[in-house]
């Protein structure tokens, strides 16, 4: 007996917010090598957007947290393929603050970005999916510090924490014809968070993880392959950590002598 390849999405269609640079570049790479029609969106248009084999991502501006942009964009990835089946909703991040002194304009835009933004895309993308014979997933890209918060993440902590809370309401209101799934992302190596892990490149962090590593945009693409495809086709409501197994205890760290 022969299987289609699953992970084959030829004619199929993918938003990937936040998807012209760091993590959603690649994630948006990665479904373009799989043969999707991929949308990509960001304020601003980028000099580079995702590319394989000839195939490039169509760039919508916008900005994700508008209810009214999230409308335009999913309507937009209508006229162009005809059809949604993804949502990666990739856009977010928090530089670190000091939860004391912080401004409540800063948490107001930290609460947006990571919490309302995937909230009105995904309402936006369900409009579409739920109409579909199909149906569509979405999946939303959260972070480590929903479970474990570090200092300095106060507002991204309690946006993170709420994303994987609305990605299980979601779940249970709209399927089964839309799924709605989430990533728990541990420390990943990109440029842009390069000089977060200190003048060592990051030696002394690797130290504390398990796979001796951090991740790469690659390790996150792969995820939302699989949560995208019928591969999991019964998984719905996850959350799938995707943190190498996370940090080793700071306990375990003291008597090791590390």
């Amino acid at each position: 007996m022969s299987y289609p390849n699953p992970i084959d999405f030829t004619g199929r269609a993918v938003v990937v917010t936040g998807g012209t640079k760091g993590i959603g570049f690649v994630i948006a790479e990665h479904f373009l090598q799989a043969g999707a029609d991929v949308l990509v969106c960001a304020r601003n248009e980028p000099e580079k957007l995702p590319a394989v084999d000839g195939r490039t991502a169509a760039f919508r501006a916008v900005d994700v947290r508008d209810p009214a942009d999230a409308t335009a964009l999913m309507q937009d990835a209508v006229d162009r393929f005809g059809r949604l089946d993804v949502l990666v909703n990739n856009a977010g991040g928090s530089p670190d603050a000091d939860a004391a002194t912080v401004s409540p304009r800063f948490v107001e835009k930290i609460v947006a970005l990571n919490l309302l933004a995937p909230a009105y895309m995904a309402q936006a993308a369900n409009l579409v999916m739920r109409e579909q014979e199909t149906g569509g997933a979405i999946v939303n890209i959260g972070s480590v510090s929903a479970h474990q918060p570090q200092p300095g993440t106060a507002a991204y902590t309690a946006a993170k924490a709420g994303l994987l809370g609305l990605t299980k309401a979601l779940a249970l209101e709209w399927a089964p014809k839309v799924r709605v799934n989430h990533i728990t992302t541990g420390l990943i190596r990109t440029e842009a968070a390069a000089s977060v892990y200190g003048e060592d490149g990051g030696a002394a962090v690797t130290r504390t993880l398990p796979m001796e590593r951090m991740a790469v945009p690659s390790d996150i693409a792969k995820a939302c392959l699989f949560l995208g495809s019928d591969l999991s086709s019964y998984v719905n409501g996850a959350d799938l950590a995707v943190h190498g197994g996370g940090e080793y205890p700071a306990r375990y760290m003291a008597t090791q002598g590390n």
